[in-house]
């Protein structure tokens, strides 16, 4: 039987780089459940944003995160607005087809903090036997951490020595980031967790699908990587939660 990851990158392949509209047919389940804000429900609803993209659209995948019947995917698109934008897919498979998808997209920001990319650094996924390990430690973090908001504990998670960070407005390092979250109070943009829906796990690696707040409500998408029982390096992408979406199913 055919993995959820090779049937996660298979379909994508023909939807997104091929740009072929059958392609649904052939990967895409009857009940597709739609979460983004990009299209409506449905198989059909994506048939037309497959049918629709543009002649110079293109998607530059960077990392790709496979828990069981989830999939994530880290990478930009190219073509969907007149800037490029770094994107998590969260993609759920049944039965060798793609049953439910969610995502959040952010524009793509050339001069960065630490001067490190928004995707760039390492991509290889590591030994599968540390992934519940990671999981753990992860879903802790966020808990006391993220949610909990008790930074007196951050060490216990973030490791001191390296914190290679690809959140544009924050440098390298815990003091990078203290610095960016005193920025973010200044303006009104405290971080706050309120729900933290999903952590996919695979390897060094862990994606957490959150929803708070960040100035406006928005959905937080955190992926950290693990290395020697701490936290070593984070990627997200933080979006506002529209106030309408093209579909009933809500953005989580």
């Amino acid at each position: 039987m055919t993995s959820a990851k090779d049937t996660v990158l298979a379909a994508a392949k023909e939807l997104f780089a091929d740009k072929d509209p059958a392609a649904v047919d052939r990967w895409v389940a009857s009940d597709y459940k739609q979460h983004s804000s990009l299209a409506p429900d449905g198989p059909e609803g994506l048939r037309g944003l497959v049918a629709n993209l543009p002649e110079g659209f293109r998607y530059e995948g960077a990392r790709v995160i496979a828990d069981g019947d989830l999939v994530a995917l880290h990478g930009t698109y190219y073509g969907f607005g007149p800037d490029p934008l770094v994107a998590f897919d969260l993609f759920r498979v049944e039965n060798g087809k793609l049953a439910e998808h969610w995502d959040a997209l952010t524009p793509v920001v050339e001069d960065t903090a630490s001067g490190r990319s928004q995707t760039d650094g390492p991509t290889e996924i590591g030994d599968p036997s540390r992934t519940e390990a990671t999981r753990a430690l992860v879903t802790r973090f966020a808990e006391k951490v993220l949610q909990g908001a008790d930074y007196s504990v951050l060490t216990d998670y973030i490791s001191i020595e390296q914190y290679d960070q690809h959140n544009p407005e924050a440098a390298d390092g815990l003091d990078g980031f203290g610095a960016a979250a005193a920025t973010w109070a200044e303006q009104g943009k405290n971080l706050v967790y309120k729900t933290i829906h999903r952590v996919i796990a695979e390897g060094d690696y862990a994606l957490v699908q959150s929803e708070g707040e960040f100035g406006q409500p928005v959905a937080y998408w955190d992926l950290f990587r693990v290395s020697g029982g701490k936290i070593v390096e984070h990627w997200d992408v933080v979006a506002p939660i529209p106030a309408e979406l093209p579909h009933g199913n809500g953005l989580f």
